[in-house]
C-alpha cells in the first residue's frame, strides 16, 4: 500500500478526544489539528514530543486537512491508521502471503452475514467453500518483539469472534486475522489484562474452529506492506 500523497513531518503535541491530534510541523512550525484514524487507547504511541508524520489533503470539504498515518516508537516506524488494515491483509492474501488462507477464487469485502453484521473480507474457494475473514489492527508493544491485542476493551471485537464461531457451526471455514502495523514485533500475544473477556472470547472461538493468523509490516514514509506472518502465542 503506497500512499497517494508524499507525507508531512511534525511533532506530536497531543493526542485528545480519541479522534483528534494536534501536531507541530516541522516544515512551518504552525500547529494544526488532524484526524486521528483510530478508536483505541493508543498505549505507548501518544507521547507528546514524539516525530510523526501526516497525510494531507487537498479536499476543500474536509474539516481537518492532515490525518495521522505513522509514529516513531521504540526506534521504529509504527502505523496507526486503523482505515489501512483491511487493504493491507487484502493485498497479503493476494500475494499468497497468509499460508493458510492461500488457494482462494475470489475475495470480496464488507459482504454482509450473521445477524446485521459486515465481515472484513470474504473468501470463495473453487468448490464454493467460503472463509469468512475478520481483520482487527494491532500495534501495542509492552515487551520487546511482542505485540499485543487489543489496547483497550472492545466488545465489539468479542462479538466479531462469537460472529466467526456462528459461521464455523454452519459449516464455513472463519480466520481472525491480526494486522501488525509494526516492523519490530515477531510474536502476538492477547492482552487479557487490558480485556479479559477478550481474551475469554478468543480462547472460546479457537475451541470452536475459528482459526487466527498475524502478519506484521514493513512501515515506511511512502508506504506499508503487510510482509510477514507473526507467532500467535497460546
Amino acid at each position: 500500500m503506497q500512499f497517494s500523497v508524499p507525507l508531512v513531518s511534525g511533532r506530536l503535541v497531543k493526542r485528545y478526544k480519541r479522534f483528534l491530534a494536534d501536531v507541530v510541523l516541522d516544515e512551518t512550525g504552525e500547529e494544526i489539528t488532524a484526524h486521528c484514524a483510530n478508536p483505541g487507547s493508543m498505549l505507548g504511541l501518544k507521547e507528546p514530543g514524539s516525530r510523526v508524520w501526516l497525510s494531507p489533503s487537498d479536499n476543500p470539504k474536509r474539516k481537518l486537512k492532515y490525518s495521522w498515518e505513522v509514529i516513531e516508537a521504540d526506534g521504529a516506524l509504527v502505523g496507526i491508521n486503523t482505515a489501512h488494515p483491511n487493504k493491507l491483509v487484502e493485498e497479503a492474501l493476494v500475494a499468497g502471503r497468509i499460508q493458510g488462507l492461500a488457494g482462494f477464487e475470489t475475495l470480496r469485502r464488507e459482504v454482509k452475514y450473521g445477524k446485521n453484521s459486515r465481515i472484513d473480507i470474504l473468501l470463495e474457494q473453487a468448490d464454493g467453500s467460503k472463509i469468512y475473514v475478520e481483520v482487527k489492527n494491532v500495534h501495542l508493544m509492552r515487551e520487546p518483539g511482542l505485540a499485543e491485542f487489543p489496547d483497550s476493551v472492545t466488545a465489539r471485537g468479542a462479538k466479531h469472534l462469537v460472529e466467526l464461531g456462528d459461521m464455523v457451526a454452519e459449516g464455513h471455514r472463519a480466520a481472525m486475522v491480526f494486522l501488525v502495523q509494526r516492523p519490530d514485533c515477531d510474536r502476538l500475544s492477547l492482552a487479557s489484562d487490558i480485556d479479559p473477556n477478550y481474551a475469554e472470547a478468543f480462547k472460546t472461538a479457537k475451541v470452536a474452529g475459528v482459526e487466527a493468523y498475524a502478519i506484521g509490516c514493513d512501515v515506511r514514509l511512502d508506504g506499508i506492506d503487510a510482509v510477514k506472518e507473526v507467532a500467535i502465542n497460546d
